[in-house]
């Protein structure tokens, strides 16, 4: 590490960042496409997008850890290098989700995926990613608050799914494997948006020293909304 000022290795960092969150979010917007239109050739790219991308998040780990260690940054660059970690693990795991939906490919075909609507629900979880990661570039802590709010809508939709999912099962001619397949991928989008929360809270921490407390877990959100 360079005895360059710390601004330009945290510059450097940040935007190493970003084309992390760039990939990340594309890999996820083809899995989608490669499941609506049975892609078996775009499925396979999307697993070898993926290990490009834990490679990355790997790389990126270790130039934040020799940060720590050769520069000792205190106060807001320390809180800096802190959210970039914790923003790069979630990045990895919205990457993961990518592979979880095209392994659900094989279980689900176009006539099924026609009954839901997870193009938008998708690229909802995916404006709040990217939404999340603006925040982060521009310390914006009402954008930040934005995207923890945008979660209730994607919570309602995966909330639908499972109502829909749990309507047509009772049906004696139902699908049971394709309406499973379903709403895991519907669960995989959910925990998208719940990354793109978490990405949003690791902003508010930065701008403020603040440590966003979430007290309501999905699967409990969830719960209540079968119960309204």
């Amino acid at each position: 590490m360079s005895d360059r000022p710390v601004h330009e290795h945290i510059r450097e960092l940040s935007e190493a960042l970003v084309e992390l969150s760039n990939k990340v979010l594309q890999n996820f917007y083809d899995a989608l496409s490669a499941v609506r239109n049975q892609d078996e050739e775009r499925a396979r790219a999307i697993r070898l997008v993926d290990d490009e991308i834990d490679l990355s998040e790997v790389r990126l780990e270790e130039r934040c850890l020799a940060f720590l260690a050769l520069q000792q940054p205190v106060a807001r660059d320390l809180r800096t290098i802190v959210t970039i970690m914790k923003i790069n693990d979630d990045l990895e795991r919205i990457g993961d989700l990518a592979v979880h939906i095209i392994e659900r490919m094989p279980e689900i075909g176009p006539e099924m995926l026609d009954t839901f609507d997870f193009e938008t629900m998708g690229h909802h979880a995916g404006d709040m990613t990217l939404k999340a990661i603006e925040a982060f570039i521009t310390r914006d802590r009402i954008l930040a608050d934005r995207v923890v709010a945008m979660d209730e809508e994607i919570d309602a939709m995966h909330s639908a799914v499972f109502k829909k999912v749990a309507r047509q099962m009772k049906d004696s001619d139902a699908d049971i494997d394709q309406l499973i397949a379903a709403l895991s991928i519907s669960r995989y989008i959910e925990r998208m948006a719940d990354h793109a929360t978490r990405i949003a809270g690791e902003v508010i921490y930065l701008v403020t020293g603040e440590i966003a407390r979430h007290t309501d877990s999905g699967y409990e959100k969830l719960i209540q909304s079968l119960k309204d």
